[in-house]
């Protein structure tokens, strides 16, 4: 059972699609919460999303408009489909008629004179329209209108207050830049969100919350034709629930001999060799055995296209269509760039939550590295997480793990994950009398013994084949592997 849902308070839901759940549901009643980010980051659609969601709930909004023309705005919302049709709007923005020949004199010329007039329209409106929900786009508008930063922090103050003593819940917009620093708008408000925009991706992040705890850390969030959405970051402490220890059976006698009956369930075991040494297919035996039970899989594949992927499972009598096509199996093929790591995550917690799947598989660590926007500097990171995640549901996890060497000196991992590992299964390539064998061997199983030999593996048309084990192999380990054939 997932643990986010417990201990939540009344909230009102954002109207962005996933940020609920970094905020263990949504904003806090009645509270006022900035909303800071450079220009371009999406704060107006963030805004929107938020009065969208109230006005579909029955709830009277209103949009004080400070920056952009309105009609720009309106054009936003229709653009991402989002419905503000019966939104109240108070358009206060400075349109470009009003800076041409007599009109030129506004509000905006002397703060002095207009700041009490201007605080007055956006307080009779609120007065009248009685609102559940208030956005003020941006609020950082007001420093041009103050004489002073303490006059800018009090009318602000003043806002809010107001606001809240209509019994509305209020988001404001900061354009937050160095040249403007708005630490003191911070202060004044129950809550900070903070969005980034990062040359492959968006981030927001709640650096502040008044009242109860959130998800801390730098989430994505995506702009799409349909509006945003957030993909939050992957917290395996969040997620635990009971389940029992098996040993998942890869159906191949002499493969799960080498296992002591097989892979446990519930703990990550790497597959570990060079290119074509069998480590997907072997994956993917697991799978197929697993299929007859009823049990779900999933593949994620990163370094494979679906049309070789089924092509080479199909030849060796893996029937990948048909365990797709009986919803068995999901396969997913992720190209580079495609998803955001914490996109990847959300995937997974939707196979294993939702779908009840039993077996996750990431094909390719060099693929996983490479192709999700926003991997950490040390993708062991990310791995570790979803590994401590997949534990904690009881899923079992295969990891395909390339290591770059035919032959020569052995390593089973290349990005130092061994300890990520529970069980790790290692495939190799030998030369014996000129021709190349493939040879199959467990290294580490931490929660039973293992058979210490080696087997000598082949793939066929007729799936995977393993031998009884090879005591004339030697030096495997050591890089120089030889054959003590003396009865031959």
């Amino acid at each position: 059972m997932s643990l986010e849902n417990s201990n939540r308070q009344s909230r009102i839901p954002t109207g962005v699609p996933g940020f609920d759940r970094i905020l263990n549901g949504g904003y806090l009643p009645e509270t006022a919460t900035l909303v800071r980010g450079p220009p371009g980051s999406g704060k107006s659609i963030f805004s929107l999303h938020f009065l969208a969601a109230g006005l579909n709930a029955g709830e009277t909004c209103l949009y004080i408009n400070l920056g952009e023309p309105e009609q720009y705005i309106l054009e936003t919302a229709q653009e991402f489909g989002i419905d503000i049709d019966a939104l109240d709007v108070l358009n206060l923005s400075a349109s470009s008629d009003q800076f041409h020949g007599e009109e030129t004199y506004t509000l905006f010329e002397s703060s002095e004179v207009e700041t009490p007039a201007f605080v007055e329209d956006i307080r009779a409106e609120i007065q009248a329209v009685e609102p559940d929900r208030v956005v003020i786009d941006p609020v950082t508008e007001f420093r041009y209108l103050a004489p002073d930063q303490h006059q800018f922090r009090s009318q602000i103050l003043s806002l809010v207050n107001l606001v809240k003593d209509e019994d509305a819940t209020v988001v404001l917009t900061s354009q937050a830049a160095d040249s403007m620093p708005d630490d003191d708008l911070q202060f004044l408000v129950d809550a900070v969100v903070n969005i980034e925009s990062h040359p492959d991706r968006r981030l927001v992040r709640v650096s502040k919350f008044r009242g109860s705890s959130v998800r801390s850390g730098n989430h994505t969030l995506q702009i799409t034709d349909e509006g945003m959405q957030v993909w939050s970051q992957l917290d395996p402490n969040r997620h635990e629930r009971a389940h029992a220890s098996a040993k998942l059976s890869s159906g191949v006698p002499e493969l799960d001999s080498l296992l002591s009956g097989g892979v446990t369930t519930g703990t990550i075991t790497f597959l570990s060799g060079p290119t074509g040494v069998g480590k997907t297919t072997t994956g993917l035996q697991f799978m197929k055995e697993a299929t007859g039970r009823g049990q779900r899989s999933v593949l994620y594949s990163f370094e494979e296209d679906r049309h070789t992927l089924f092509e080479r499972a199909e030849s060796v009598n893996i029937p990948i269509t048909d365990m797709v096509d009986q919803g068995t199996l999901n396969v997913e093929v992720i190209g580079p760039e495609e998803l955001s790591v914490d996109e990847f995550t959300h995937h997974i917690r939707t196979e294993v939550e939702d779908n009840g799947t039993e077996i996750v598989m990431i094909d390719g660590t060099s693929g996983f590295e490479q192709s999700l926007r926003g991997v950490s500097a040390d993708p062991m990171r990310d791995l570790v997480k979803i590994g401590r995640y997949l534990r904690n549901m009881g899923v079992t996890g295969l990891v395909t793990n390339e290591v770059h060497q035919i032959t020569g000196e052995f390593r089973a991992t290349d990005q130092r994950m061994s300890f990520l590992a529970d069980s790790i299964i290692v495939l190799r390539h030998v030369e014996y009398k000129g021709s190349l064998r493939k040879v199959i061997g467990v290294l580490k199983m931490r929660t039973s013994d293992y058979e210490n030999q080696l087997r000598e593996l082949e793939i066929t048309e007729h799936g995977l084949r393993v031998g009884e084990s090879l005591p004339e192999l030697r030096g495997i380990l050591t890089g120089t592997p030889t054959w003590n054939d003396h009865d031959e």
